[in-house]
Parts: C-alpha cells; structure tokens; sequence
C-alpha cells in the first residue's frame, strides 16, 4: 500500500483558492452624494458672504459713507455656519466606508 503524502511548495501558494477581484477603489456613490452635499453647502456660504463693501452705498464708492450691511446677520453668522457645516460634510464624506 503506497502513502499519500501531500507536498507544498512556495510556488503553488494560494493558487487553490483564488478570490474574484473586488473593486479596490474607497469612496462609493454614497461618499460622492455627500461630497456633493458638502459642496453645495460651501458655495451656498460664500455667496451668502458676497455684498459690497464697507464704502459702497447704492453701488457706488464713496469714502465719506459708511455700508452697516457688512454686519448683518446673514453675513456674520449664517454664512460663515454654512461654510463650516459644509466642511464637516466634507469630512464625513470622506471617512465615511462603503
């Protein structure tokens, strides 16, 4: 009666079980959408920040007139929010896994 015996070499290493390929690529379209979202959030933020400036009244440069408009709310504190909170998005979207 003869033995079996089994004999492994380095080169038959991981030839008998071969996996499929799985795509390797990390964001999904989950992570793009709220990139996306993040994105939309900046650009909203900025262009809440635009107006004109602290010499400008009615469109026009004046250095003797005072503009109050660059305190208001939506300047101060509603765009500058948008901004951050379209960061943290950003953040999210990056680190967030399939």
């Amino acid at each position: 009666m003869s033995k079996k015996t089994n004999k492994f070499s380095a080169a038959d290493f991981g030839k008998g079980a071969e996996a499929p390929q799985e795509n390797t690529f990390y964001f999904g379209q989950q992570n793009f959408k709220w990139m996306l979202i993040g994105l939309a959030f900046i650009v909203v933020g900025f262009l809440l920040m635009m107006g004109a400036d602290a010499n400008t009244v009615d469109g026009k440069f004046d250095p003797n007139q005072w503009n109050d408009d660059i305190f208001s709310i939506r300047r101060i504190r509603i765009a500058p929010l948008f901004v951050v909170i379209g960061f943290a998005i950003e953040v999210y979207a990056i680190l967030k896994r399939k």
